[in-house]
């Protein structure tokens, strides 16, 4: 849009350019078109010089307006290098900060870390010096009434050895030819021309589902024959074996017959497995540990039906060579058990972690409510909090069906015991079924107890009535269909 100002120069330079041309033909006696052509000449002139001054005024501002933009872009850049700066010192007091604060977590870490172990030892005194007491107890009121201590003279559960199993008092076991009393170095000789001779019989107990008293899994407990056929149960010759280091060669053996054993049972039924007890020595020696490793890594195929059995002590003990010892065997696909169970105090996301899948607790344990006091959790609760990580838990020496119907109100899904079936021998040149499986088979399916109206409104109302039960009504628990 033209300015005003501009209109005003442009008037005023043709009234000057025409002035100047009247003037010229007035005074000076030119003629119109002469007069005319110098008003031109002067007007153009005089448009050229208005033009020139404009150009120069305008270079003139867009020369300060540049002044001003570089002067206006060097401060910027001063501010972007001093934002720069303090970013970087604020970066660097971040990293130092940030380290340090690794380093005090760590420490920290560490620390706890030390503090569950002692917590952990602390624990285990506390239990130790538990059953001391109890022992003691029991052993001051035998006193007092005159009558020996009870369970003085018998084997406790841990006691029992890793091989024992729970048919460590086995009445089966107990009618066949016993040794008489000997020494260890004639015991240690037997224990040797048994290896020598591979005189180690197999002996099967079944390990049911509940309540449908379906046989799910077989136990593998070992037994030793002398010169004369006297067996030698695992309480006999197990410590005599560990300290000799002879328990590689008879677990290496055990768990030739057992894969022999799964591979005949699998033929009938892809649902059933062996569990296949290991000493706590084998695990802890690298040689005979070795040699037990390239056997299992060569019949890898198995390890979903074969589930290598440990004493919880053992797996409270742990050492550096035993734990990189089982961590081999769940790379491999192995799952693990844990029996010979003496409290109920269990941390089931490292036990799952480490590839345990059971977890076997005798029933009158799990049923005995003094073991409460001493228990992290109730018992009632135990399978669901093994479930959530993928462990089932076993309730073993079973005796009698009362145990069972009180069973049932725990959630527990696996049984086994004399109840069901005692170990049976297996004899290499019958099949599989004829020594393993129970000739009361039959009897104790259709011998299930039928619970009554009342007993199932008894344990609802039980179920009810423990804590977090309608929350674990509606959990899923792991285990085999």
């Amino acid at each position: 849009m033209i300015r005003i100002s501009t209109i005003f120069i442009a008037i005023c330079m043709v009234l000057i350019a025409a002035s100047l041309g009247l003037l010229l033909y007035s005074l000076a006696g030119l003629t119109i078109s002469e007069s005319a052509i110098v008003a031109l000449t002067a007007l153009t002139f005089l448009i050229l010089y208005n033009a020139v001054s404009m150009r120069l005024r305008d270079r003139t501002d867009v020369g300060g307006q540049i002044a001003d933009l570089s002067r206006g872009t060097a401060d910027l850049a001063r501010q972007v290098a001093e934002f720069g700066r303090r970013m970087a010192t604020i970066e660097a007091r971040l990293s130092i900060t940030d380290a340090n604060g690794q380093d005090r977590v760590q420490t920290v870490a560490g620390e706890i870390g030390e503090l569950g172990l002692l917590v952990k030892q602390l624990a285990d005194s506390v239990a130790a010096h538990d059953e001391i007491l109890s022992t003691a107890v029991s052993a001051l009121a035998a006193q007092t009434s005159g009558e020996p201590a009870a369970g003085a003279n018998a084997e406790t559960p841990s006691a029992a050895p890793a091989n024992a199993g729970p048919s460590a008092s086995n009445p089966s076991a107990d009618a066949l030819p016993k040794p008489a009393n000997i020494n260890n170095a004639q015991l240690l000789v037997a224990v040797k021309n048994a290896i020598e001779a591979s005189r180690i019989d197999l002996f099967l107990q079944p390990m049911v589902t509940l309540p449908q008293r379906k046989v799910r899994f077989y136990e593998a407990v070992a037994r030793l024959r002398d010169d004369k056929d006297q067996v030698l149960t695992a309480g006999d010759f197990v410590s005599t074996a560990e300290a000799a280091g002879l328990m590689g060669q008879i677990d290496n053996m055990v768990m030739f017959r057992c894969v022999q054993v799964l591979r005949r049972l699998m033929v009938r039924s892809k649902d059933v497995g062996v569990f296949c007890n290991v000493a706590s020595a084998t695990l802890s020696n690298p040689a005979a540990f070795g040699q037990c490793l390239d056997f299992l890594e060569a019949n890898r195929v198995l390890a979903p039906s074969l589930v290598l059995e440990f004493k919880q002590s053992t797996f409270r003990h742990l050492g550096p060579v035993e734990s990189e010892h089982l961590a081999a065997l769940h790379r491999l696909g192995y799952g693990f058990s844990i029996d010979n169970v003496t409290d109920l105090r269990f941390d089931p996301r490292e036990l799952a972690d480490r590839g345990v899948k059971f977890v076997k607790v005798p029933a009158s344990m799990l049923l005995d409510q003094k073991q409460l006091s001493s228990a992290d959790i109730h018992a009632a609760d135990l399978s669901d909090l093994l479930g959530r990580f993928g462990i089932d838990l076993v309730a073993e020496r079973i005796e009698g069906e009362r145990a069972v119907v009180d069973l049932l109100d725990y959630d527990v899904r696996f049984g086994q015991g004399f109840l069901f079936a005692p170990p049976r021998p297996l004899r290499p040149e019958g099949s599989v079924t004829q020594a393993a499986e129970p000739a009361t088979a039959a009897k104790a399916t259709s011998a299930a107890p039928t619970v009554d109206a009342p007993a199932r409104k008894r344990r609802k109302s039980r179920r009810q009535d423990r804590p977090g039960a309608a929350a674990r009504d509606g959990q899923c628990r792991a285990g085999v269909p």
